[in-house]
């Protein structure tokens, strides 16, 4: 079990290929049976010390962001926009990236990787777009890292100046802390979670670059406090972009999809694949 988010041992599977959860958790935190919720730490494992626990979870980051700096060094060279897609379950963040591909697709280059505990369900509704994708099945663990990133890019091959939207399994706390070497975190908050989500897992708001408030179509039909919404999520990070969009509708897409496109055309300025960037629009 993982000492720094608590997802199980398990076998991570990458569509061709099988990854075991011991490539990026220590092996010693495989060796006790960890609780969590007690202690300073907020983590106790029986017979091991607090500054153990601390020291395998610096360990396992640190493991993480070597791989997750090679990655950001690979999508650099080849002018790769990588966006980290991470939400609640029930966000709407599949239905979000479909429309997004299928209003993109004939615009910019574009490839997905998709995260799921289980089945490729939502890879083969991304694939009906045209667009190709690779599933990472992640068993009992509960997000991506960056060295399942690294083996599906291998697989997935993106094409140079390419968009590359990874959709990390559905959860608001664990992603917060595993670096992919994406270019930014895109975190999605729907309408029909509740204004307070910010407030109840401020890491993951801290550490997103954008926010997209979806299902903006339902706030008629809800008792959701809008304003209340935006301030929560600005005192957790001021100055943070939010965007309403719905999926279901298409209102506020247009913006999502101008930001993709000037971060990214920001990003590639002076890179060797600007020019066949620009072809591609």
């Amino acid at each position: 079990m993982c000492t720094v988010c608590g997802c199980a041992e398990g076998e991570a599977r990458i569509e061709g290929s099988t990854l075991h959860s011991h490539d990026h958790h220590s092996p010693e935190s495989h060796e006790t049976n960890h609780h969590y919720g007690h202690g300073p730490a907020h983590a106790h494992a029986p017979g091991m010390s607090q500054t153990r626990m601390v020291q395998i979870e610096q360990d396992i980051l640190g493991k993480n962001q070597e791989y997750a700096n090679a990655n950001r060094t690979r999508f650099s060279d080849h002018g790769i926009f990588a966006l980290n897609l991470v939400s609640s379950p029930g966000s709407g963040k599949t239905t979000l990236l479909t429309r997004t591909l299928t209003e993109l697709r004939d615009e910019l280059p574009l490839a997905v990787i998709e995260g799921d505990q289980e089945t490729s369900n939502d890879a083969e509704r991304i694939r009906e777009t045209g667009v190709p994708a690779l599933q990472i099945n992640t068993g009992k663990g509960c997000h991506l890292d960056a060295h399942q990133i690294g083996h599906a890019v291998d697989s997935l091959d993106p094409p140079d100046a390419s968009v590359l939207f990874i959709e990390n399994v559905g959860n608001l706390v664990c992603p917060a802390a595993f670096d992919l070497g994406e270019a930014a975190k895109v975190a999605i908050l729907s309408v029909t979670e509740g204004e307070d989500k910010p407030l109840k897992y401020p890491d993951m708001f801290h550490a997103a670059d954008i926010v997209l408030l979806n299902k903006i179509d339902l706030l008629p039909h809800l008792d959701f406090n809008l304003e209340a919404c935006l301030t929560y999520t600005r005192r957790i990070k001021p100055g943070i972009q939010i965007l309403q969009v719905s999926a279901k509708t298409g209102e506020g897409m247009a913006d999502w999809y101008h930001w993709i496109q000037a971060t990214r055309a920001a990003r590639l300025v002076g890179h060797p694949h600007s020019q066949s960037s620009s072809a591609c629009r």
